[in-house]
């Protein structure tokens, strides 16, 4: 039963002589290509049946639909499929649908999302409910949309409005959709088809008009004031996004329909799209999206029917940036948090962060008071451990100092509940330490949040030999219901992003030692695509912490660390990163980062210390090489980190990479990008530089076997092995 409930429609034809399509593809009703082939067929029987003379398309379960199956688009970039440009945009969405000689409208619920939306502008009305989302998110995928929704999204509700809903692939409500003119009437979801039933026959005997959206020209501006609106979407597009082509290429397509009409405009989008389809971009950005929700198959551990235990209220230690950052984020999720400090006045200046957290929300129009009143009455500040006897789960967020975390949960384990679930948020420290004075070796694991926690979207769910499968089945749906993306990592010092990214700071060190140009790195890096290049992120984190973490590295992984004298040696002058205002760069004070020309003293002194002299080469490195050069010991350590068993496949590596350090999501992340490069490219630069500049470019047994039968490093360990 349950496979003949996928990917169909199903036609009932009322008394009034309404027929009813509804689409039905659970979870979210995605068009499949069965889906929309089942539309067609159902949509031409209903045509012939004399006794129907309207139709509505809704979807089952209160959802209209989700949009195109993202599945099927591997089998056709990969060929498998055969897929015409147009096919589903014309033949059926525009010349099946739009030119129904009887009246469609569509019943909007749930979700009207990408090629959802798209079937729902093809009827001739749209009747929607006040909470249902309409948007075109393509572009989050490397496309555009490909249905007809660049030719008729415009002429619906303006070129203004319509670019920004497809380049932000932000949804609107039904309210505002309505007052946008996308739907026609917003009613309560039980009066929905109803409406829908009797809007189709009001259309019908002309008491409303019928309308092909295709063709409206209404909301479309003058020729002159369309070029000035594209211009400056363009000029947006280069500013915000310079390394993606498609969202200029969403714009050229909405320009072309305008200008050479809607029927031109939708063979130049199915053209357009088809050619998306097989980009670089489309396939990383993809392989992204479906990392992202692999993250929570765990094998081992949710393949064993355990059901998350109910964890209501939380306790955190240490209200400072980290701990107020997880109590917001926490609270935001309807959990009920005690914040334990060690005296009133950090108490109250933990609980004084958290409201400003939400303050910042309100003031952006992301929360009413109502809901600021309710949200911060979650939280509740205490100076002992007398509150932790009911508590479910404890965070400890406080200073990265072994012997006080042991003291802590020592501590815990005394005053909290035997089921109490005993994290830390350690960034590195390994957890068998913080733990090894406590009995509880079962509930004990990491809950590391990256920086500020109530904004960043990864959560690292470090587990020990110990911890128990139900513990990390608790933390996956507390992950999940505080809106991050978990990723299950073993123990290990720096643990999976931290280890991973430890030498991308190292290396620009080592570059600048031999002559490169601190400010040309990271303009370097930030044109690849990373939120800031490593010199402005150092500073920004601060040089106390990179000098903590960076410690533990050099302790642990002695062979392949770069000892620099760069960032000790500016300390002494009192230069600490953004907060001293001083660090790589001068800030001035609206925190604007600007080149400092004292800084070559630093790495004149900090070279003569570490004996190394200007190389010619390395300080005229071009674009490529220094991207390569900081990149490519990433790579290396996340060879290490998959060989040793710490992430369970590559494409958690993937994400940790996009979501916890923004390494550009349209390039894949981190393994995905050194496979579109190849094994044995990275292995030969690796090995090449390790001649040059020794052991910290030594390419690892992983990628050295890879490089060896030049396959993938995302490959699972059995390809590396097996004979070819």
């Amino acid at each position: 039963m349950a496979t003949k409930a996928k990917g169909r429609t199903v036609v009932d034809v009322g008394a009034d002589g309404i027929a009813i399509v509804t689409i039905i593809n659970p979870p979210v009703n995605s068009l499949s290509f069965d889906v929309l082939g089942s539309l067609k067929e159902n949509l031409d029987l209903v045509m012939q049946m004399d006794g129907v003379k309207a139709i509505v398309v809704t979807g089952a379960k209160g959802k209209f639909s989700g949009g195109f199956d993202i599945t099927a688009f591997g089998g056709v970039q990969e060929g498998r499929v055969k897929q015409k440009p147009g096919w589903i945009s014309v033949e059926i969405i525009t010349d099946t649908l739009e030119a129904s000689k009887k009246p469609l409208v569509a019943a909007i619920d749930g979700l009207a999302l990408g090629g959802g939306l798209e079937v729902a502008m093809a009827c001739h009305a749209r009747i929607s409910t006040p909470t249902a989302q309409l948007g075109l998110p393509e572009l989050q995928l490397g496309i555009i949309p490909g249905f007809g929704g660049t030719q008729r999204l415009p002429r619906l509700v303006g070129l203004s409005k319509a670019l920004e809903m497809m380049l932000t692939s932000k949804p609107v409500k039904g309210e505002e959709a309505c007052s946008l003119g996308l739907v026609d009437a917003v009613v309560s979801p039980h009066e929905l088809v109803n409406t829908a039933r009797q809007w189709a026959l009001d259309i019908l005997e002309h008491r409303r008009p019928w309308v092909a959206s295709l063709y409206k020209t209404d909301k479309i501006e003058p020729l002159g004031d369309a070029r000035e609106i594209f211009k400056f979407a363009r000029a947006q597009a280069r500013k915000q996004a310079p390394n993606l082509k498609h969202p200029l290429v969403c714009i050229d397509v909405i320009e072309h329909g305008v200008v050479s009409g809607p029927r031109s405009g939708l063979w130049k989008e199915a053209e357009a799209f088809d050619g998306l389809l097989h980009s670089d971009t489309c396939k990383s950005l993809i392989h992204i999206f479906f990392s992202q929700r692999g993250t929570s198959k765990v094998p081992g551990v949710t393949d064993r029917g355990l059901v998350p235990r109910q964890v209501k209220k939380v306790a955190i230690l240490g209200g400072g940036l980290m701990g107020s950052g997880i109590a917001t984020a926490l609270i935001l999720g309807n959990y009920s948090v005690i914040l334990k400090e060690v005296n009133e006045k950090f108490m109250e200046a933990g609980i004084g962060r958290v409201k400003a957290n939400l303050q910042s929300r309100a003031k952006k129009g992301n929360m009413t008071q109502e809901r600021f009143d309710k949200t911060i009455s979650l939280l509740k500040g205490v100076l002992d451990y007398e509150s932790f006897k009911d508590v479910d789960m404890v965070i400890e967020a406080v200073i990265e100092n072994v012997s006080l975390k042991q003291q802590i949960f020592a501590d815990l384990e005394k005053y909290c509940p035997p089921h109490c679930i005993l994290a830390s948020n350690t960034s590195t420290i390994d957890l068998n330490l913080i733990g090894e004075r406590t009995k509880s070796q079962d509930r004990i694991v990491g809950a590391h949040f990256f920086s500020p926690a109530h904004v960043m979207p990864l959560l690292e769910i470090v587990r020990t030999n110990q911890t128990s499968a139900q513990v990390i089945v608790d933390l996956l749906d507390i992950g999940k219901k505080i809106r991050k993306t978990p990723v299950v990592v073993g123990n290990c010092t720096g643990f999976a992003v931290n280890r991973m990214f430890f030498p991308y700071t190292q290396a620009a060190f080592l570059l600048v030692e031999r002559g490169a140009d601190v400010y040309h790195i990271d303009k370097a890096i930030t044109k690849f695509g990373m939120p800031m290049g490593p010199f402005r992120l150092a500073d920004l984190v601060g040089f106390g912490v990179a000098v903590a973490t960076g410690t533990q590295f050099v302790q642990n992984f002695p062979e392949r660390t770069y000892k620099s004298m760069l960032i000790p040696l500016m300390q002494e002058n009192k230069r600490a990163g953004e907060s001293t205002r001083k660090g790589f760069y001068l800030y001035d004070d609206k925190r604007k980062a600007n080149p400092d020309p004292e800084l070559k003293n630093y790495i004149e002194k900090a070279r003569s210390i570490s004996g190394v002299s200007i190389d010619p080469k390395v300080s005229k490195l071009p674009e490529k090489d220094i991207i390569e050069m900081i990149f490519f010991p990433v790579v290396n350590e996340a060879c290490r980190v998959l060989d040793e068993g710490i992430a369970v496949k590559a494409a958690d590596l993937d994400i940790s990479a996009v979501m916890g350090m923004g390494f550009p999501p349209y390039r894949g992340g981190i393994i995905f990008w050194a496979d579109s490069l190849g094994s044995k490219y990275i292995y030969s630069r690796l090995e090449e530089w390790s001649k040059l500049y020794g052991g910290f470019f030594k390419p690892c047994a992983y990628l050295a076997a890879r490089a060896a039968k030049g396959i993938p490093l995302s490959a699972p360990a059995e390809q590396a092995t097996s004979r070819l």
